[in-house]
């Protein structure tokens, strides 16, 4: 292509094939003819500031150009610390090159138009002087970011009350503070032909499996999409299994369970522009583990962890149950309370299995209409709906007490769940299942279990089975699934996700009150 050099507005949209001939040219060194085309590439772009003014340079003037996308970069770093020194004379008199007068710490060249134009994009400022060849970058990326906070969907009474935040950066110094390892990697990429969106994955070189390292890598490389705006985009892309209703890569908020992850071997994906880290592989057990499982005393983590898997059962059974004991399989309840069942719902006009998808379906309405309204009216639609609305449906003679109290028991069961995604699958296949024990009562609830059985055996996170540790049975990982051993017998990472380099601690870490007569 060859090159313009009058600088107007009114040249004709250039063609695909005409930006990608820019973007891998070299800079003209005229100033003159590289803003014309760089104004060219960012016409109509009213962020994009063209600062032009006028250097010293060895007796002489020497054009300049500053661009920066205003909102994405640091102003006052720009103005103090570039702006500024280049344009105050130097107190000696003499003259000073570009890079001894800026005082930003980190700076780099480019010396193509793409260069150029992906830096500023990502937030950069990109220097230009007329007669030179190359552009300075200055990293001054900024602009209005949320300041760290609590992670609103992973509260954690004991722990790091620090959540990830919409800046790349920021994250990736969060999981830096606590991995202060040279063998911690960040590896770059930009995927989404418009967004062009920064994402790192991270990994610990010599504790994650080469294997699932360089699977993820081919993956994130073949997304060929126009853009990325959350890291969910990337989840679906890469998934094993995308049919299925269960979450095979985990996301988080803490940088905490991101640095715990990484150091057990697995690797995370951090996408700009979202406070929600995904990582992976993962396994169906580690998602019912929350971080304070590992923060309090082994025997109440255990508890807690206990009663979780028991709450799941409920959330997924209980409206199931509920409803082919009522329909088929009376037998099986006290002749008493059978009788106040029946005495209940002696009014309904609906079957069991009916009355169920009723109240569920509420439920669900009420949970989506609390998350998606502000705080304050979302709290007062939960009230209404839950105690209302409950009460006059049973009074109305619409569904009866036992079934609200059922639904009450399962909803609260499903929030016991830590991962968000994790207890949506479970709340989405109750109906299956009750419709299953509507039909065929427990042997529809059998034939549903074995199904879910059999899909999640076949499921896999990376090549990892779901089930690993159960199925296929490990003994080694039996310390982290259903009872998590105290912390000194934790020797070992899980050899699910790190294949080599397992040794995590030494062993006799046991503490030991000191001996009689010992110093």
């Amino acid at each position: 292509m060859k090159r313009r050099d009058s600088a107007t507005n009114s040249r004709p949209e250039q063609s695909p094939q005409e930006q990608d001939e820019l973007w891998n040219q070299p800079l003209a060194g005229q100033l003159k003819t590289d803003r014309s085309e760089l104004q060219h590439v960012f016409q109509h772009a009213s962020d994009v500031v063209f600062r032009e003014f006028v250097i010293h340079d060895k007796g002489d003037k020497k054009d300049c150009l500053l661009i920066f996308i205003d909102g994405l970069v640091e102003t006052d770093a720009l103005r103090e610390h570039a702006l500024t020194p280049l344009l105050k004379p130097d107190p000696t008199g003499e003259d000073r090159p570009e890079l001894e007068a800026i005082s930003i710490s980190q700076l780099s060249r480019a010396k193509t138009y793409g260069d150029v134009i992906e830096a500023v994009l990502a937030g950069s400022a990109a220097l230009l002087s007329d007669g030179a060849r190359d552009a300075i970058i200055l990293n001054v990326r900024g602009g209005m970011r949320r300041a760290v906070e609590e992670p609103h969907t992973e509260a954690a009474i004991r722990g790091p009350r620090e959540g990830f935040t919409e800046n790349l950066r920021t994250n990736t110094a969060l999981i830096r503070f606590r991995v202060k390892s040279h063998h911690l990697k960040m590896e770059p990429f930009i995927i989404g032909r418009y967004t062009r969106t920064n994402v790192v994955l991270a990994y610990i070189e010599g504790v994650v499996d080469p294997a699932v390292l360089e699977e993820v890598r081919r993956r994130l490389r073949s997304i060929k999409i126009d853009g990325v705006l959350e890291s969910g985009y990337i989840e679906e892309m890469i998934e094993d299994e995308t049919s299925s209703p269960f979450p095979q890569l985990q996301y988080t908020e803490r940088p905490d369970t991101v640095a715990s992850q990484l150091l057990e071997g697995r690797f995370a994906i951090l996408v700009d522009g979202t406070p929600f880290v995904i990582t992976g592989p993962i396994t169906f057990w580690q998602m019912l583990q929350a971080s304070e499982d590992y923060y309090e005393r082994f025997i109440i983590g255990n508890l807690i962890r206990w009663l979780r898997f028991q709450f799941l059962l409920i959330a997924l059974y209980t409206p199931a149950l509920y409803i082919a004991i009522t329909t088929y399989h009376h037998e099986m309840l006290p002749t008493t309370l059978m009788l106040s069942i029946a005495t209940a719902r002696e009014s309904i006009p609906f079957p069991a299995v009916i009355e169920a998808m009723l109240m569920e379906i509420s439920f669900e309405a009420l949970r989506e209409a609390g998350i998606r309204l502000p705080r304050t009216i979302g709290q007062a639609v939960s009230i209404l709906g839950a105690l209302v609305i409950g009460q006059a449906a049973v009074e109305a003679g619409i569904v009866s007490a036992p079934m609200v109290i059922i639904v009450a028991l399962t909803g609260i069961a499903s929030f016991t769940i830590p991962r968000f995604n994790f207890a949506i699958s479970f709340r989405m296949l109750r109906f299956p299942m009750m419709i299953l024990a509507g039909v065929f009562g427990l042997f529809g609830i059998v034939f549903g279990t074995v199904l879910l059985v059999l899909h999640l055996c076949h499921l896999r996170s990376f090549g990892v089975p779901y089930l690993s540790g159960v199925a296929p049975m490990k003994k080694r990982e039996q310390k982290d699934i259903f009872i998590r051993v105290p912390w000194w017998r934790m020797v070992t990472r899980p050899s699910t996700y790190a294949k080599s380099n397992l040794r995590r601690m030494e062993k006799g870490m046991e503490p030991k009150p000191p001996q009689e007569g010992g110093s």
